[in-house]
């Protein structure tokens, strides 16, 4: 039996690359479709807003104009998926308008935008909610339930190192987010999911954050360069060649596309004015005095994380790989091992779909706010708030050598 849509679940997304289209689109519909009613879809690029009409399989109205889209189809929930730089704009104009908002990762890029989102959350009443799917992965809700029972006692330090491999991490530059002005850098754009994690996991606030970085891999690094892949006189030998001719995905909505904005999905990624780092390392502290050991590094031959809790009383640790070289496995362990006693090794199966069913649970919870929290996944403003305001703190300690504030960025 079908369930009665609510009018907050009067949909409009705004923003219909690859994210927009899959996971807000066609994914959300075909797992949430009598939940919810996909009323606009907002795009400056006419022809990929309509081909995203199409892979999706909807009917809703196609627009250019933001406002207009507000106007006329008055969305309850308004998705952001844009460009990072873009988003606080469209969150505060959809939340004036009276619509809720769910934002991707990360929420803004800097702490004036942090800022304004805030202020208008207040002012208007509605609420935005952030999409850190990896909270809801199965092995992160694990070793949070773990901290909560206080296994290995209070912690007070953790160590946090996030590995990109040569598909993934040459990805961002190839893309807009290679610019600073775009992304913020990935010490924001893509370790806002990791400094969120750290904000969850530790239960507390962000004080001050120390950075180092520095592109070593990707831009004026190559051996040579061009425009983009599908032109370069280099391809045969380019070891990041990327053809996406051959993702029919990919091509459906870039390629053609292209000839509206000039956005083009396989740029060099040996750009000479690409701004971003590729290398990164940070040490952060806590309101309640946990220290964090944390680096990201974007050019690696495996991809995952290593992360590992340190408290008064023993230690959690967990390896997790993402992709190949080696076999994936079926489970994510984690090793609970107290200072006196025996160690434990906990199998937690991995399951089906984005961010090993992260994606869809978050999806759920973000759909029904009734829906129980028990271990605090949803994440509102102010957490979103935070995530970008580490990364805003670490590019700024790089670029001063100095340490820098977080949540006093936020003033009052």
């Amino acid at each position: 039996m079908l369930q009665e849509v609510s009018p907050r679940n009067r949909m409009a997304l705004v923003g219909t690359g690859h994210r927009g289209t899959g996971m807000w689109g066609k994914e959300l519909l075909g797992r949430f479709g009598d939940q919810l009613d996909l009323v606009g879809l907002c795009d400056l690029n006419e022809l990929r807003a309509h081909r995203s009409q199409r892979a999706i399989g909807t009917n809703a109205p196609v627009f250019t104009d933001f406002d207009a889209m507000l106007r006329e189809v008055r969305p309850g929930t308004v998705m952001v998926c844009t460009r990072d730089d873009t988003h606080d704009e469209l969150i505060v104009r959809a939340l004036e308008a009276g619509a809720d908002v769910i934002t991707e990762k990360p929420m803004c890029t800097t702490a004036a935008k942090a800022r304004s989102i805030l202020e208008a959350e207040a002012r208007t009443g509605r609420r935005v909610n952030v999409a850190f799917n990896y909270r809801y992965a199965p092995f992160a809700a694990k070793i949070k339930e773990l901290l909560l029972s206080g296994v290995i006692g209070e912690v007070v330090s953790v160590d946090f190192h996030w590995y990109l491999n040569t598909k993934h991490g040459a990805d961002y530059f190839r893309r807009w987010h290679a610019y600073e002005a775009n992304s913020g850098s990935l010490f924001v754009h893509k370790a806002t999911h990791h400094f969120d994690l750290l904000n969850w996991y530790i239960a507390a606030e962000p004080v001050e954050v120390f950075a180092r970085g520095a592109l070593r891999h990707y831009g004026p690094n190559g051996p040579f360069r061009g425009e983009r892949c599908r032109t370069c006189p280099h391809a045969g030998e380019c070891d990041f060649f990327l053809d996406i001719s051959a993702d029919p995905w990919l091509e459906m909505l870039y390629e053609d596309p292209s000839r509206e904005d000039g956005y083009v999905r396989d740029a060099c990624v040996f750009r000479e004015d690409i701004d971003i780092y590729d290398t990164m390392s940070a040490s952060l502290s806590y309101a309640n005095g946990v220290q964090v050991s944390y680096s990201l590094n974007a050019c690696m031959p495996i991809e995952g994380h290593h992360l590992a809790f340190n408290g008064r009383r023993g230690r959690i640790e967990i390896r997790h790989r993402e992709t190949q070289p080696f076999p994936i496995p079926e489970f994510d362990e984690i090793l609970v091992m107290p200072n006196f006693g025996e160690a434990q090794r906990l199998r937690i199966p991995r399951e089906h779909g984005g961010h090993f069913g992260g994606d869809r649970r978050l999806q759920a919870m973000l759909l029904d706010p009734t829906l129980p929290d028990p271990l605090h996944q949803r994440a509102g403003a102010r957490a979103g708030a935070l995530s970008v305001l580490c990364g805003v703190a670490a590019v700024e300690s790089v670029k001063t050598g100095r340490a820098v504030p977080v949540a006093a960025q936020l003033g009052g």
